[in-house]
């Protein structure tokens, strides 16, 4: 049996003890520490390195940036000491839902570990993203805010606070994020090359009739059970009807996608809010080696 482990993930920004303390009281198995920019060497969930990480513990390759604020080799030097693997990955910490997407991949992918996540660390913004990722439904995650013994420094020299007075669990509330079906429907109309082939108009976007070809075409589950495009007439209405309740609906109701009739057509289009969601829970379309298809 796979031992279960405890995992934390921290945004990194201005703190020390705030980061440092959680992570010893609940003796950490593994850490991953989500770094603004270039302050990072992106690694894969399962470990695998990119632009020349180096795990905390394998004595090979060096960091490949400089730390933003002074204390932050310092930081990761005592983390080292104190847990097993840590882990650094590049985030964009000034965008909600890049930390949002970056917490829910690394919550799935260690679905079957203890997934505690600080919003504390690193200021307003990663703590929405943070906290939003903790309620999706499809994660098993648990926010924590710690509150400091004292404020008042610059961040960059010296952290802006220090000491532990509490470490207290967030309280969230369950949301549904989209299912897989609909984030792959997501990504084809993100994607104008991919839904350009499904029909004669290039400069047009897609017709229900696409997205059904689309979805027969890459076996989502919502289509498993429709027979061939052949098979006309009565089966084509079944095929709009789960289209829409299954994945249209959904999206439409959460601002993700708009319908409107052009001509004879209904037409299908992802607003911007569907780009952010499709950002944040691209994680679904992972395949069994960890890669987004």
């Amino acid at each position: 049996m796979d031992v279960v482990k405890r995992v934390h993930v921290v945004p990194l920004g201005y703190e020390f003890d705030r980061v440092i303390e959680p992570i010893r009281d609940q003796r950490a198995d593994l850490v991953y520490l989500l770094e603004d920019g270039s302050a990072a060497g992106h690694r894969h969930p399962d470990g695998s390195k990119q632009q020349g990480e180096s795990d905390s513990r394998d004595g090979q390759g060096e960091r490949n940036a400089t730390a933003p604020a002074n204390y932050h080799d310092e930081l990761r030097e005592e983390l080292e000491a104190i847990v097993p693997a840590v882990r650094s990955w590049e985030c964009d910490l000034t965008d909600v839902y890049a930390v949002l997407g970056d917490v829910t991949t690394i919550a799935d992918v260690h679905a079957n570990d203890q997934v505690y996540v600080n919003v504390s660390g690193a200021g307003t913004i990663p703590a929405i993203g943070a906290t939003i990722a903790c309620m999706d439904v499809s994660t098993d995650t648990h926010a924590y805010y710690v509150e400091p013994s004292e404020y008042a420094h610059d961040g960059t020299t010296e952290p802006i606070s220090f000491g532990v007075d509490e470490i207290e669990q967030v309280p969230t509330y369950p949301i549904e994020s989209p299912t897989r079906d609909q984030v792959a429907i997501m990504e084809f109309l993100s994607d104008p090359d991919a839904w350009a082939g499904f029909h004669d108009d290039r400069t047009a976007p897609p017709k229900k009739k696409d997205l059904i070809e689309y979805a027969r075409d890459h076996d989502l589950s919502f289509m498993a059970d429709r027979r061939s495009p052949d098979e006309r007439t009565v089966e084509d209405k079944g095929a709009f009807r789960v289209l829409d309740t299954h994945v249209l609906e959904p999206l439409a109701e959460d601002g993700y996608v708009t319908i409107e009739s052009v001509g004879r057509r209904r037409v299908v289009e992802l607003t911007e809010r569907g780009e952010n969601a499709y950002r944040a829970f691209r994680h679904k379309l992972m395949d069994e080696a960890g890669e987004v298809r």
